[in-house]
């Protein structure tokens, strides 16, 4: 399949994108090489292939147990502040 520049337009409008004239040959060119490439997926052999719902084989995620806690590294956090003061981050003040 071929896309030329009218449909590259009509794509543009239905994704309400702005481009540029001088752009449209060089997109219809690059979308028709896109669709080339997926078109190429239908000469892969499928038969017998079951379709996947999910490329895990876990059907049931994982649990931790929910529990509050501070991460244990305040200190190392408070490194990467430029200013600190009795184990707080120093910030400018924003209201009067």
């Amino acid at each position: 399949m071929s896309v030329d520049k009218s449909t590259v337009v009509r794509i543009a409008q239905l994704a309400k994108i702005k481009v540029p004239k001088e752009d449209l040959k060089m997109l219809a060119e690059e979308l028709s090489r896109i669709i080339e490439w997926v078109d190429q997926l239908n000469e892969v052999n499928t038969d017998g292939i079951e379709p996947m719902a999910s490329t895990v084989g876990q059907t049931e995620l994982s649990q931790r147990e929910d529990v509050v806690a501070d991460g244990g590294c305040a200190d190392e956090v408070l490194l990467n502040a430029p200013q600190t003061k009795n184990g707080y981050f120093v910030v400018p003040k924003v209201i009067e």
